[in-house]
């Protein structure tokens, strides 16, 4: 019964691999086994259509490797790129309220006050920042201000909770005036002077005149900032509806997504680092937090979303923090886009980039998982849908695979995986949508990604086992959602029916047996009807 069961298991594979439009790849990598080094040239050449911006590790790359293999953006730099031309350039301006050594509360962690600081001294300190930016470029060195496509702020000084701002009531570095407030009144004037502080900077950059085209971000500030932990405290309709799930960055002075700091915002850049390793309980809810970050996110704004995501786990000030595995590095180059983002941004903190001996497989498995989802670019462009059966946050919860869809047309895109999955398990997953439904088996925790036409008849999933037989055969069916009557019939190719019978298709069964008459050999048909469908199978009788 068990080689009888693993035997149909492998026929359904197979039929899914038929039938699934596109799953397979022309390129298979092989990665990279040697240290320091990233095979760009092993990759074929592709391009996608969003906002991927690279900032890993270059490992001496004098061609700009990246924009020929996925990426549209590099924002760290290597051999002759002061060329690089203004489309492709992403700048991270860090340090935007830190002076080190300067003694200004709002640099310093643990107060990060917006309270006593020299407006000078950070105008002094932006303009030298953004002219040392400027000057990696041909054609704006000398100026104010760089020429770039994007520009993403780095500040993050504040305290994030209210618990924390209330605490700052009691440290006598908070001058009287203001410790003096109730309660109340300290949290409301503290959230509206640092979101003043935030936008100052901003407000400076565009004193300069920038280029009008460039656009603007701010690393990890976005409506909610959901942890890891605290995904599913809450429920998916609260997250969603809520204002108070909503960080007062991002909120005008009626506690609603906006105000001055959100408005500056061309686009929102959540940050989606892992925390947990693998093999630690929470670290295999890696994909659904991913994708909480973006979809809860999404619900609170309509401005594009380009998560920032790291091929290691997050300790960004540890040279020797891991990376992640290569299954989790490929699902974290295809889901985002699944699930509505825009772009991507890949960071790494390279002042170790020459410190350390590593293999970087997981970077090449994410140009892989870039490269995989560019052969179906075309379902990204112009109109097109997003199906998600659940959101992640309910995905965290109940930790059974996950999919996501992209409609477009008369066409579905599907990426599934399932995180919990053993290296060698085979999970059975029912993917729907409108009517249409396939049956699909999940390799281990391998990243599924295919295409199907919603168009086609659900009878078209059909496969006749053993094939050549003698006395018997199965029919493996799936396709159909709900219980309905499918009618078999065999004939001969003269065109007589020789066999008929009628059963009641189950969704939660793949195989009908039928006993054969006694039949010459030769070749035969299947036929199976359901309604006004049909579809046929040849069936070939051995002596």
């Amino acid at each position: 019964m068990k080689k009888r069961l693993l035997a149909i298991s492998i026929l359904v594979i197979s039929l899914n691999e038929v039938l699934a439009q596109g799953c397979q790849t022309d390129f298979v990598l092989s990665p990279v086994t040697g240290t320091n080094a990233i095979e760009w040239d092993k990759f074929p050449e592709f391009n996608l259509p969003f906002t991927i911006i690279y900032n890993g590790p270059r490992f001496g790359d004098t061609q700009s490797a990246p924009l020929k293999h996925g990426f549209s953006h590099i924002a760290y730099f290597s051999g002759p790129e002061s060329t690089l031309p203004v489309k492709n350039r992403a700048l991270l301006w860090n340090s935007v309220a830190s002076i080190d050594g300067s003694g200004q509360p709002w640099s310093e962690v643990g107060l990060q006050s917006p309270w006593g600081n020299d407006a000078d001294l950070y105008r002094n300190h932006w303009a030298n920042y953004l002219r040392g930016l400027a000057n990696i470029f041909d054609d704006s060195r000398g100026q104010a201000v760089p020429r770039a496509d994007i520009i993403c702020l780095d500040v993050e000084r504040m305290q994030r909770e209210d618990r924390d701002i209330l605490r700052l009531k009691t440290d006598p570095r908070i001058p009287e005036n203001y410790r003096q407030l109730s309660d109340a009144e300290f949290l409301s004037t503290y959230k509206r002077d640092i979101r003043a502080r935030y936008t100052e900077a901003i407000q400076y950059y565009e004193s300069l005149n920038p280029d009008p085209n460039t656009k603007l971000s701010s690393y990890s500030d976005v409506p909610v900032r959901g942890t890891w932990l605290n995904v599913t405290a809450n429920s998916w309709p609260d997250w969603t509806t809520n204002p108070a799930r909503t960080h007062y960055l991002m909120q005008n002075d009626a506690g609603r997504v906006g105000g001055s700091f959100y408005e500056k915002m061309d686009f929102l850049t959540p940050s989606p680092y892992y925390f947990y390793e693998y093999n630690n309980p929470l670290g295999k809810d890696y994909l659904s937090y991913l994708l909480f970050q973006i979809e809860v996110n999404r619900a609170w704004s309509n401005k594009p979303q380009v998560p920032f995501v790291w091929m290691r786990y997050h300790d960004s000030f540890n040279p020797g923090a891991p990376q992640i595995p290569s299954f989790v590095a490929e699902a974290t180059a295809i889901f985002p886009f699944m699930a509505g983002a825009k772009g991507l941004w890949l960071w790494e903190n390279n002042m170790f980039e020459n410190t350390r001996q590593e293999n970087y497989a997981a970077y090449e498995h994410f140009i892989y998982g870039l490269y995989r989802l560019s052969r179906f670019a075309d379902m990204f462009e112009g109109d097109y849908q997003l199906v998600a059966p659940r959101s992640a946050r309910d995905d965290m919860e109940q930790r059974t695979p996950i999919w996501r869809g992209v409609v477009k047309g008369n066409q579905i895109l599907v990426a599934a995986q399932n995180p919990f999955a053993t290296e060698n398990q085979d999970t059975p997953l029912r993917v729907t949508h409108a009517g249409w439904s396939r049956e699909l088996v999940l390799k281990g925790r391998e990243v599924f990604l295919c295409r199907f036409d919603l168009g086609e008849s659900p009878l078209s999933e059909v496969l006749v086992v053993p094939n050549p037989t003698q006395s018997a055969i199965e029919v493996l069916l799936s396709g159909l959602i709900d219980r309905t009557e499918v009618e078999y019939t065999l004939w001969n190719v003269a065109g007589i029916q020789l066999q008929r019978e009628t059963f009641l298709f189950d969704k939660d069964q793949i195989n009908y047996p039928f006993d054969l008459p006694v039949l010459p050999a030769g070749m035969y048909i299947v036929k199976l009807t359901q309604g006004s469908q049909s579809i046929s199978r040849k069936l070939i009788v051995n002596p």
